[in-house]
């Protein structure tokens, strides 16, 4: 009997199926620190050219008030994409002055926690929730995880594929319930095998070891006499690890991707269940606000994931009122590192190998999910942050031990098969030629990013915080020299203008207190 992937892609093989493909959607969330010229955390405020951050569409900021967060529309175009993410940067780097965009994931020269600045928003409750929240992170992890910087890759199928793919199914129960089903295995496939993107795409083997100074080490090894480098000699991306967005007091949250309302009803209890480590940071008393609540979540964007389902909230709404009601829309991918070989950190190489992983993780067989196999992901996933290129480094597999480069050449056989067949969409082999590229990197670790970091670090003979700032420099003078249509410098000064408009609109129209904004806020997840 034919495999589900093999007949899914005979599914998708008609002309009219492959019109479709061409239409997947994606869109990008690229952040970059904002950095001086000696290559220090900027203590400047968001720059007023680029406008509001509460209310920008394509400019905001993350964590920290330097952590800029430049946003893509959905689009079906990966050259088109890019292309709108390097006319953000062109345009930011108008307003920055002197200042940079760090090009790499984890951080410059920083100086503990004092010296990352919060986010601000402005006045208005809707803002004053999102600092607040910032600074319930700042207390519950520190305010360094505050200034590590990623990529998020959102991704949906277009709604003629939801549409057939319901109808051959036999139409079972709603059209929107079927598609939650659908991104859930996807999410379940995806977190089975993201260990693979972390050993192909990491880029931070290594850290400047000012983020350390004065925390307790986690076992890296100084990369120079100095010690002026920490890193992992076999290690991909330290921010997927106990370095970055790790938290222990979520290590014994389960959640569950087989059922959108076990997802739903998870969260919503974390949301509303007091923590008792959280319980003597100030959450209102006196009107000072450290936490937005004392639970194990303040919101659900607290909890860490390297994938997330998503839907567009209406105004004033949840994330998880808004999958309660209407289902899923999209998921977010969080495990892209920004990698300093690139003008904006990602490439349309990379792009097309996430589309076609994806479309595997979606298409292929997606069994139920249970807390043991969860923790063997986890596991998986540790192994391959921490020793990824590690000679004959076995990971975890229902069948037993079994090393990375046969776990990797399984799943490249169904994924070489599904880029066939996006190329037979695309009419190119643009996207076999990105597996053929990816599948090398197992055989020969030494092709991957984060031996690319190290690698030239060794032989310029230069510290993590050296060699990530000449590639900072390298992109700001590209971007800096890059034109910028008439039209476009245009709207994105309209942009700024409206924004800014847009967010003293909103302080003004606030008639309740903040007391009263939240528990209207959280109202919600006490409803679901």
């Amino acid at each position: 009997m034919p495999s589900q992937l093999h007949a899914q892609l005979q599914a998708l093989a008609d002309p009219a199926s492959q019109a479709m493909l061409r239409t997947i959607r994606r869109g990008l969330e690229k952040e970059s620190l904002r950095i001086t010229a000696e290559g220090k955390l900027a203590q400047t405020p968001h720059p007023p050219g680029l406008g509001s951050p509460l209310t920008h569409t394509s400019i905001t900021t993350d964590y920290s008030e330097a952590l800029l967060e430049f946003i893509t529309p959905v689009s079906t175009g990966i050259e088109q994409s890019l292309e709108t993410l390097e006319d953000i940067h062109s345009f930011a780097y108008q307003q920055l002055g002197n200042e940079m965009l760090w090009s790499a994931s984890m951080p410059c020269i920083v100086s503990g926690d004092d010296s990352i600045p919060v986010a601000r928003y402005g006045s208005s409750n809707v803002a004053r929730m999102k600092t607040v929240y910032r600074f319930g992170l700042g207390h519950r992890y520190g305010r360094l995880m505050q200034a590590i910087a990623g990529i998020h890759y959102n991704f949906s199928m277009p709604d003629a594929y939801w549409e057939q793919a319901w109808n051959k199914a036999g139409c079972p129960g709603e059209l929107s319930d079927y598609i939650s089903t659908a991104y859930l295995a996807l999410i379940r496939n995806f977190r089975r095998h993201s260990w693979l993107l972390i050993y192909l795409y990491g880029a931070s083997p290594a850290i400047c070891a000012s983020f350390l100074r004065g925390r307790e080490n986690p076992g890296l090894e100084p990369f120079d006499a100095q010690g002026r480098s920490l890193h992992l000699p076999f290690g991909t991306a330290l921010r997927m690890g106990d370095l970055g967005y790790n938290s222990a007091a979520q290590k014994d949250l389960n959640v569950c991707y087989n059922c959108l309302d076990n997802y739903v009803e998870t969260l919503r209890s974390a949301i509303l269940s007091p923590h008792p480590d959280y319980r003597n940071i100030p959450r209102g008393q006196h009107g000072d606000y450290q936490q937005l609540s004392d639970s194990l979540l303040q919101i659900e964007n607290e909890f860490y994931s390297p994938i997330r389902p998503k839907r567009v909230t209406q105004p004033g709404e949840t994330p998880l009122t808004a999958l309660h009601r209407r289902g899923i829309e999209y998921v977010e991918v969080r495990c892209v590192d920004v990698s300093p070989f690139s003008p904006v950190g990602i490439d349309a190489a990379q792009m097309r190998f996430l589309d076609t992983f994806l479309l595997f993780c979606l298409l292929d067989e997606s069994p139920a999910c249970n807390d043991a196999e969860q923790a063997t992901q986890s596991a998986n996933l540790e192994a391959v942050v921490n020793r990824g290129r590690m000679p004959g480094l076995l990971l975890h597999t229902p069948a037993g031990p079994k090393p990375l480069t046969e776990c990797a050449a399984d799943l490249f056989v169904g994924l070489r098969q599904v880029a066939d067949l996006l190329d037979s969409a695309t009419g190119s082999s643009l996207h076999g030629d990105t597996v053929q590229q990816q599948a090398a990197k197992v055989a020969d670790p030494e092709l991957t990013p984060s031996a690319r970091v190290l690698r030239e670090m060794r032989e310029k003979q230069l510290p993590y915080f050296r060699l990530t700032m000449a590639y900072s420099e390298q992109w700001a003078k590209y971007f800096r020299e890059r034109p910028l249509e008439q039209h476009l410098q245009s709207v994105f000064e309209e942009e700024a203008r409206r924004s800014l408009a847009a967010q003293r609109d909103i302080e003004q129209s606030d008639k309740i207190s903040f007391e009263q904004y939240l528990d209207g806020y959280f109202a919600q997840y006490r409803a679901l």
